[in-house]
Parts: structure tokens; sequence; C-alpha cells
């Protein structure tokens, strides 16, 4: 959960841009970020990591599903900080090459974190 409030906060410089190019209220997007990225992504990967557990068990893992959300969960953590950068790049850059650079370190940083952690945990590699 400490990540998507991360991510949230992370998304403020962005959603401030949004609300100020666009006329909009700024109240309403940051309800509907706080509402998206605080309750209802945590569910999301809730999820995501019960899937993830079942195709590594698919694949011979031998894992628990803790140690899948322990796992994805993590890597959102550790990656966290790119994607504050993210945010801040959106909210005073705005959209270009630099976004979408930090964008793709982001995905990349996030899932070798994910991946390495998922490999620990259902096999056991890397202990």
């Amino acid at each position: 959960m400490a990540a998507c409030v991360i991510t949230f906060i992370g998304q403020l410089p962005r959603l401030s841009r949004e609300a100020h190019l666009s006329g909009e209220e700024l109240n309403p997007l940051l309800g509907g970020a706080l509402l998206g990225w605080v309750f209802m992504a945590p569910l999301i990967f809730y999820a995501l990591a019960f899937v993830s557990h079942l195709l590594s068990r698919l694949a011979g893992g031998r894992g628990t599903g803790y140690g899948a959300r322990i796992a994805l969960f993590w890597a959102l953590l550790a990656a966290s900080p790119l994607i504050l950068l993210w945010g801040l790049m959106a909210g005073f850059a705005g959209p270009g090459a630099g976004l979408t650079l930090v964008g793709l370190l982001w995905c990349i940083v996030f899932l070798w974190f994910w991946i390495a952690g998922l490999r620990v945990a259902e096999w056991g590699m890397g202990e």
C-alpha cells in the first residue's frame, strides 16, 4: 500500500498541470487518483500477484502466494523513486522524449525487481 501512496504522490504534479492547462478543478482529479491508486490499485495488484503465482506453479515453482505478493509489492516499492521522477517530468516538462524515457526506465526497473523477487519466492534462486 505504501508503494501505491507514493505513486499517488508522484501523480500530483501531472494532475496539477492537467488541471491548469484544461481549466478543470484540481480536487476531482486528485480524488479520482486517490481512489484509483490507494484503494483500487492494491486490489488489482493482489490479483496480479495471484495470477503470477499460479503461472509460476504451472512452470514448476514451489513458492507461496505470500511470496508472490511480497515480490510484486516490493518491486513496486523499489521502483517508486522512478515513479516520483516520472510525475515530476510529467508535471514540469510535459509529454515528450524525456517523459517516455523515464517511463520506460521505470518499467524495466520494476520488471527486473519483480522477476528477481519471483525467482527467489517461487524457485529459491539467489539464496
